[in-house]
């Protein structure tokens, strides 16, 4: 049978899809224009979007387990629901959702909160289905690289509570082990959550630690201002956008991201290999600039 991964062609989907392709599924990802998909050869493409209904249905046609990962957008949760929707219309009974860490918690953060509904949804429509949720990207720190390479500091505003910062090649790699063990169950397997997190929980000061000792300079941690982050963000996404992640970082700066106990173990023996770390994610920056 089918394993369908929507978000194919986004920073985790396509480590999921190059996954899942190593473990030889039968894999389809759906993508908006099939003309600008690069897959590894045998991974069907379908044409879609998650608020067409139609496309979905012709998408979801065939295949056993899915994949759900919804970008951040004012209609995300419309998106995930359609798409939920439709799967159990279209009988799929295996399914692995991409949340976030702590979306019972950042509950004013909009693309937390309406992560969290849709975890409700799951688990009052009683769908079989692996909540993934994931804490800090390390890629997120690619947007700010050229900040702390050229003004010597680390400005990203997460606080002193600490982060459990994760790789999104584990994120791919966890994903396609969760679906390769939902496909290939007999009968479709009970509710599961597992959070995602890396091996070290940092504050903004360990974090510019790092980069120091990489860098072998002293690079400063830039502080808690979240409204100035917001400001900086205006400059390259939209306002709205601007102002959820702002939310976010004030939630960092209070609750932080923290994993619970057992999580680290959890993942390390479901990858058999220690999940990957900041300082080695720093180091491939530092190498490559």
């Amino acid at each position: 049978m089918t394993i369908l991964v929507t978000g194919a062609t986004g920073t985790v989907g396509r480590h999921v899809v190059d996954q899942l392709v190593k473990r030889g599924a039968d894999v389809r990802a759906l993508v908006r224009d099939p003309a600008k998909a690069r897959f590894p050869a045998g991974v069907a493409v379908a044409q879609g979007d998650l608020l067409d209904v139609d496309s979905l249905r012709s998408a979801f046609s065939g295949v056993s387990t899915l994949f759900l990962l919804n970008a951040v957008a004012p209609d995300e949760f419309t998106q995930a629901l359609v798409a939920l929707n439709v799967a159990r219309e279209a009988g799929i009974a295996r399914i692995v959702y991409l949340s976030v860490i702590h979306s019972d918690v950042y509950v004013n953060v909009p693309h937390f909160a309406g992560k969290f509904a849709v975890e409700r949804m799951i688990e009052q429509m009683g769908l079989n289905a692996t909540i993934l949720r994931p804490a800090y990207f390390m890629t997120n720190d690619l947007t700010i690289k050229d900040v702390v390479l050229g003004y010597s500091i680390y400005p990203m505003p997460i606080g002193a509570k600490g982060l459990a910062m994760i790789d999104v090649s584990d994120i791919g790699e966890i994903a396609a082990i969760e679906l390769i063990r939902r496909e290939q169950s007999a009968v479709p397997l009970p509710l599961d959550r597992i959070n995602l997190v890396g091996p070290d929980t940092l504050t903004g000061a360990d974090a510019a630690a790092i980069w120091s000792d990489v860098l072998g300079r002293t690079i400063a941690y830039g502080g808690d201002n979240a409204r100035q982050f917001e400001t900086n963000l205006r400059q390259i996404m939209p306002s709205w956008m601007a102002f959820d992640m702002r939310l976010m970082a004030e939630r960092f700066l209070t609750d932080g991201m923290v994993p619970e106990a057992g999580d680290v173990a959890r993942l390390t023996a479901l990858l058999g290999r220690p999940l990957r770390s900041y300082r080695d994610f720093v180091a491939d920056i530092a190498t490559a600039a």
